[in-house]
């Protein structure tokens, strides 16, 4: 398992691990020459994927299934042969998840018994105002980008600057991502760690508060970023909204006012 703080250092200094396949005991450290990123204020939010979050189709979670996520996303693809999140990686994953460094947003389906599976999610790394999402997943349509909605919204949420999606790729880009150097990365990752967190734009009667930073416990890498705070919040506005509001059809008005 790669030590929390040296990973975590990696991530503040934007250097992230990979391997080259799943058993592998080594990692490699990735400093990409452009960097994929995410303007949390330049989300495309379709409206053919508005309308999936209205319907309500997947009910969303968050940090409720970690491990099952990392699972799901270290499992063999039609388009790779390896996995590049090795059994280490996902335990250095786990570890920082336990920190409170790491997080998940999950989506499930209800099947006709009641019963419900896992279909979508995604993971990634938080702290100070930024989050280095790491991979994502779909076994439904749309599952990975309604994950990546509340990330979106949770984000906002918590007072965040950053979204850092490492590599471009064309469904990135058809949400909005954009391509920058390294060296401008670097510039807004220094911005997103500088001075005091922001505060949570969570109104007080939000279950997070004015939460804004969850510490991890006694752990010297820094302030992990309140996602779960920030997700939790907006499920408790979404209800007080009354029951004309699901969870989706807010996160969706969310997005639209804020975008």
């Amino acid at each position: 398992m790669i030590d929390s703080e040296l990973l975590m250092l990696a991530y503040r200094s934007g250097v992230f691990p990979m391997a080259d396949r799943r058993d592998d005991p080594d990692v490699f450290w990735v400093e990409p020459r452009l960097r994929a990123i995410l303007p949390l204020d330049g989300f495309h939010l379709s409206q053919s994927l508005a309308r999936t979050l209205r319907r309500g189709r997947f009910t969303v979670t968050c940090n409720t299934a970690f491990p099952d996520v990392l699972n799901a996303c270290a499992a063999p693809r039609a388009e790779e042969h390896e996995s590049w999140i090795s059994h280490r990686i996902q335990a250095s994953y786990e570890r920082l998840h336990a920190l409170g460094h790491a997080h998940s947003i999950e989506c499930w389906e209800t099947l006709p018994d009641g019963s419900r599976i896992l279909v979508g999610g995604l993971y990634g790394v938080g702290f100070d105002r930024a989050f280095c999402g790491e991979s994502m997943f779909s076994r439904r349509t749309d599952a990975s980008k309604v994950a990546l909605c509340w990330l979106v919204a949770s984000l906002r949420k918590a007072g965040a600057q950053l979204l850092d999606c490492q590599f471009m790729t064309p469904h990135l880009a058809s949400l909005g991502a954009v391509e920058i150097s390294q060296k401008r990365y670097l510039t807004l990752l220094k911005q997103a760690q500088s001075g005091a967190l922001a505060s949570s734009t969570t109104s007080s009667s939000g279950a997070a508060g004015a939460a804004g930073v969850a510490a991890a416990d006694g752990d010297a890498a820094g302030r992990a970023l309140a996602v779960p705070e920030a997700f939790a919040a907006l499920l408790a506005e979404a209800a007080s909204a009354g029951p004309a509001s699901s969870p989706g059809k807010f996160i969706a008005h969310f997005l639209t006012q804020t975008s």
